[in-house]
């Protein structure tokens, strides 16, 4: 066991995260997850999108519920305007995206711990059979009968194993983040016949939730935020296009299910994908609050003062109990990661 894995270990086994909960009552836990399923269901599919199998999600969910105050959105909506106190250790559970095992894997287990959460929505893929630049990349870099692949930087890289592609196949989306949009989707566009490979018309079918079962689930206590329409890094686009995308994800989010849409979540949600033009527009299109990836939790002050740029926990499925209980705890915040 490696020296991190053993700190992990006896942080997790002395209770040491707990303590930690213990002197900040006053902080927001919000949980961050993308995918819930089984790695061997998605050989073609971005793996690292997996936050959780099922077992290891609902093992997560019971930790939530036994140690934490799980809140709607609504809830946190009510006291950033005012209208309802915070409890002490409040948690939000999120999911981006809005992949069909949000509604086959997680639902079950959030109903059977009684548990609110949130999806923000990206809306120009739901109810599609259109992929995410990152499921299509997967695809070809797991059929493609070549070892190499080039980058948009001009370097070509090489692979001689599974392990090494998966890394290129990482970088590579790693690099497309780095683009103007437009400079992304002409690349993404290109790699298919780049590696050679031909995906069928149908393989992207039944990955992402239709608006009937959005519906079931927002009669289940699942609520719904905008998360754009096509998944644009909101900096790598001019301010005009972002309005757009904030717009277009919230308005066809409340004609479906008719209601008001109050929050956002930034595409990517680091440091450089969102900034304070971005923020006031979300303020400006009647959004209560803003979410990021940058790792929390959050002091409930810093929200209440800042609810467009609140922290967020992104959950893997490398992450084992002992990680997950860290990264629920105020000692998150220690990290450097």
């Amino acid at each position: 066991m490696s020296l991190s894995k053993k700190i992990l270990s006896f942080l997790h086994k002395s209770n040491a995260t707990r303590l930690a909960q213990k002197f900040f009552p006053n902080s927001l836990t919000v949980l961050n997850y993308h995918r819930i399923d089984y790695l061997e269901n998605n050989q073609d599919m971005f793996q690292p999108n997996i936050s959780a199998t099922p077992p290891m999600f609902e093992w997560q969910m019971a930790f939530i519920k036994k140690w934490y105050r799980v809140i709607s959105l609504q809830q946190l909506t009510d006291w950033l305007t005012n209208k309802a106190p915070m409890p002490p250790h409040a948690a939000l559970i999120t999911f981006d995206d809005g992949y069909a095992d949000n509604y086959t894997n997680a639902l079950p287990i959030l109903k059977k711990y009684d548990l609110p959460a949130v999806i923000f929505l990206t809306t120009g893929y739901i109810a599609s059979n259109r992929p995410f630049y990152w499921d299509l990349a997967s695809y070809c870099f797991v059929h493609t009968q070549t070892d190499r692949v080039q980058f948009p930087d001009g370097a070509e890289k090489a692979w001689q194993s599974v392990e090494e592609k998966k890394a290129t196949l990482k970088s590579w989306i790693e690099a497309m983040k780095k683009l103007s949009e437009n400079e992304k989707q002409t690349w993404v566009s290109q790699l298919p016949e780049a590696l050679g490979v031909s995906i069928p018309h149908d393989f992207f079918e039944n990955k992402m939730l239709t608006w009937e079962q959005i519906r079931e689930m927002r009669n289940a206590n699942i609520e719904f935020g905008a998360h754009t329409i096509n998944h644009p890094i909101l900096t790598r686009i001019s301010l005009t296009q972002a309005r757009e995308e904030i717009i277009g994800s919230k308005q066809k989010i409340e004609q479906e299910l008719e209601e008001p849409v109050t929050s956002l979540a930034y595409p990517n949600g680091m440091q450089t994908d969102f900034n304070t033009d971005i923020a006031a527009i979300a303020k400006e299109v009647g959004l209560a609050s803003a979410f990021t990836l940058l790792s929390g939790p959050t002091l409930n002050s810093t929200a209440k003062k800042n609810p467009y740029t609140i922290r967020r926990i992104f959950i893997s499925h490398n992450h084992s109990s002992a990680h997950f209980s860290l990264l629920a705890s105020p000692l998150n915040r220690l990290r450097n990661s």
